[in-house]
């Protein structure tokens, strides 16, 4: 049985309903970059924090939730997005399991702690697994489409969805946020749903002259993919 009819059998297949909620952009902001095949220290450096990001290591996200804390305490920067009646919504990894044992999970709730949002939902949850992009061949990598059909949502608090901020630990192309953002915004029409990853991929980049390098950007939908800018 493939992906989709699984996923259709559990019947969440609905995308028809997401392709007009993929109108909507996404915003989102970042912390962190990084650069798979650059050259130099710096590069070295950002794959030494990538790594330890999406491996969750106890002893580094919360130092790098507290980089992002500083950002906005002393330079305003992503006033924008978190506010204190925010709910941070972890991404789940690829397969079925607890979401907040994930990175992402982890760097929610180290968020949280610093007080950047009102609490942690984990209110996505992976039905099937997906491929992982990481590791997959770049036309193996899944789709939005894919990665929306994996997706459900749980019951939520009332009152919970004035602003849901998605929270992830990497955004490379920024299907995963973009479909996690839709299977939000299919379910909660009225939500205020944005999206927060610490790192950001630059596979273009040759060398990297930097490590911190904050931006807010847009996802959106265009030419049946998932585009980022910047």
């Amino acid at each position: 049985m493939t992906l989709v009819s699984r996923v259709a059998s559990a019947g969440v297949d609905d995308w028809p309903r997401a392709e007009a909620a993929l109108r909507c952009t996404l915003s989102f902001a970042s912390c962190y970059i990084y650069a798979p095949r650059g050259e130099g220290l710096l590069s070295a450096g950002a794959r030494l924090l990538c790594r330890r990001v999406k491996e969750g290591e106890p002893k580094w996200l919360p130092r790098y939730a507290g980089q992002v804390a500083e950002l906005c305490a002393r330079e305003r920067l992503f006033a924008q997005l978190f506010a204190r009646d925010a709910w941070l919504v972890p991404v789940p990894g690829c397969r079925p399991r607890d979401t907040q044992s994930t990175a992402a999970g982890q760097l929610a709730v180290a968020l949280h702690g610093l007080g950047l949002a009102r609490g942690v939902w984990p209110g996505l949850a992976r039905q099937v697994p997906v491929r992982k992009s990481a590791t997959a061949l770049r036309g193996e990598r899944p789709t939005v489409r894919q990665h929306y059909e994996s997706f459900s949502v749980r019951e939520a608090p009332r009152g919970l969805f004035h602003r849901l901020i998605l929270v992830d630990d990497v955004i490379t192309r920024g299907r995963t946020l973009l479909a996690a953002a839709t299977r939000l915004r299919v379910k909660f029409t009225h939500a205020d749903v944005r999206a927060f990853a610490l790192v950001r991929t630059l596979g273009f980049l040759s060398r990297a002259d930097r490590l911190l390098a904050p931006c807010t950007g847009v996802v959106y939908w265009a030419g049946g993919d998932a585009r980022r800018q910047p």
